[in-house]
């Protein structure tokens, strides 16, 4: 593995996202000295965190999967995830309503889930359920060290009898029929494939290898931090600065002073010069480039995910057909995913995320009151609306999404409306997502692995990207892997397996 040259005993670390945690925790273990600059007022980045009239609202994701991996930051300086953040494992992991009105609970216990198949579609698909299982499990042992858990330095790490094995097990197909290799009833195949629209490409052009994040949400478990989402960079910041990190909040990156192939020092907007050994920039690309000076040149204009539009909702009353995680699918599947990522409509026949923290912490929302957050997927501004459009579309849609809602079952959704709060693509641009999504770049088969942007600068000899525009990709997992892989850049270490079994589940109401 390629690593940064010179001296690295002091590491300025650009932006408190998890990827930025993340990276400040395994380079403070590894006995490096590390500043963090951060331009809010507090940690989080995306997974920022919103009082809105009494209700605290997570911005960014709300879906937690994988938690041995923030584990293994918080491991790196000796402290524990389970020590900071009580975590709550969700059953069911989410609820899926469909179009024609029937349900499913998504268990990620086997049996569990295989009982709930065979009572929503027969005995044949819960034995389908089982093999799928099965294959789930085999791909994400593939895959998980050798392409995700790595730094790549050439396309030629690929070729490893971990490779064969993933081709063995149909990983270079497409998502969709490698699925109904094992399904055959749609609405679950839905269950098992809509996570493609993670990774930015539609589940029928998605490669099969994808189905790694399906391990990921229905196998390896999800889970809620008591506190919000938020709770997590609270905590790993926390763990940071007792570890000796210092943090600079509300403070922005101006300029990076370079010299002799090097940044010598970080200038703040403010005039202030901090100077380093080295430099982890997790901005979103644009920003990250627009202070290295230059984009790397590549053959092919970088493409990005779809965006989404979510509504952060406080209720003054609650529905019982939710679970703490609720997928809406509409009838509509593939002409969605047309829409998304070629035609650059809206939604014409929209599947919506609703998620309602309040379920498992009360305390996110005033006595009484209850909180969800809406998402619903939308072109990002390359392929429709611009940021510009969006000003005034936006509201005409906050409109439509709210009628779809009670069409949907939630009646009263817009009279229950205590407080509310739209982001749309507009909001995602101004801050600083290229294409107006927070989704950064797709995971096309050119955009994924060695094909993705490097975490290595080139031309510079002590800087390192980090965060979902970099390897190995967008979602909290991949994130705090970034980060990881990021300090191992720079300090030289071997990573941690990252393909080890979660910990076991930690009990509602406990903390370990």
């Amino acid at each position: 593995m390629r690593t940064v040259s010179g001296p690295t005993d002091h590491v300025v670390v650009v932006g408190a996202g998890l990827s930025g945690l993340a990276a400040a925790l395994h380079l403070l273990g590894a006995g490096r000295r590390v500043t963090v600059v951060e331009r809010d007022a507090g940690p989080g980045g995306r997974a920022g965190r919103l009082e809105l009239g009494g209700y605290r609202v997570d911005t960014g994701p709300t879906v937690l999967t994988m938690p041995h991996l923030a584990d293994e930051a918080f491991a790196a300086v000796g402290d524990s995830l389970h020590r900071r953040v009580e975590l709550i494992p969700l059953h069911p992991a989410y609820r899926a309503r469909f179009a024609d009105g029937s349900g499913l609970d998504v268990h990620t216990d086997r049996d569990a889930m295989e009982s709930e198949v065979r009572r929503f579609a027969g005995a044949a698909e819960a034995a389908g359920y089982r093999r799928l299982r099965r294959w789930l499990e085999k791909l994400y042992r593939a895959q998980m060290n050798r392409f995700i858990d790595t730094n790549f330095d050439s396309p030629l790490q690929l070729l490893h009898p971990d490779l064969a094995r993933l081709a063995a097990l149909g990983g270079f197909g497409r998502l969709d029929p490698q699925i109904g290799r094992f399904l055959s009833d749609p609405r679950l195949r839905r269950v098992f494939s809509f996570q493609a629209l993670y990774a930015g490409v539609a589940p029928a052009r998605a490669l099969a290898a994808y189905a790694v994040i399906a391990y990921m949400d229905t196998v390896a478990g999800v889970w809620f931090p008591k506190g919000g989402m938020h709770a997590l960079p609270l905590a790993m910041a926390d763990a940071a600065a007792d570890a000796g990190g210092q943090f600079r909040w509300s403070e922005e990156v101006g300029e990076l002073e370079r010299s002799a192939g090097r940044v010598r020092a970080v200038r703040l907007t403010s005039g202030e010069r901090i100077t380093c050994d080295a430099v982890v920039l997790t901005p979103d690309l644009p920003v990250a480039h627009r202070l290295l000076g230059r984009a790397p040149r590549r053959a092919v204009p970088l493409r990005h995910a779809p965006s989404a539009v979510v509504l952060h909702a406080g209720t003054d009353r609650t529905w019982s057909a939710l679970a703490h995680h609720t997928l809406s699918f509409g009838s509509a599947w593939e002409r969605t995913f047309d829409e998304l990522t070629r035609s650059g409509r809206l939604m014409s026949d929209p599947s919506l995320l609703i998620t309602r923290p309040t379920t498992h912490d009360p305390s996110l929302a005033p006595p009484g009151r209850h909180l969800h957050y809406v998402l619903a997927p939308c072109p990002n501004t390359t392929t429709g609306p611009s940021a510009g459009t969006w000003r005034g579309l936006g509201p005409r849609y906050r409109d439509s999404l709210l009628a779809e809602l009670e069409r949907r079952g939630l009646d009263g959704f817009e009279a229950s409306l205590d407080q509310e709060l739209l982001v749309t693509p507009v909001d995602w641009t101004a801050q600083g997502h290229a294409a107006g999504t927070p989704f950064s770049v797709s995971h096309t088969f050119a955009q994924t692995g060695p094909f993705r942007p490097r975490n290595l600068v080139r031309g510079l000899d002590n800087v390192v990207l980090a965060g979902c525009g970099t390897t190995p990709g967008v979602g909290v997992p991949t994130v705090l892997i970034s980060g990881k892989l990021a300090a191992g850049r720079i300090t030289g270490l071997p990573r941690a397996t990252g393909a080890r079994r979660p910990r076991p589940a930690v009990h509602e109401g406990q903390s370990r």
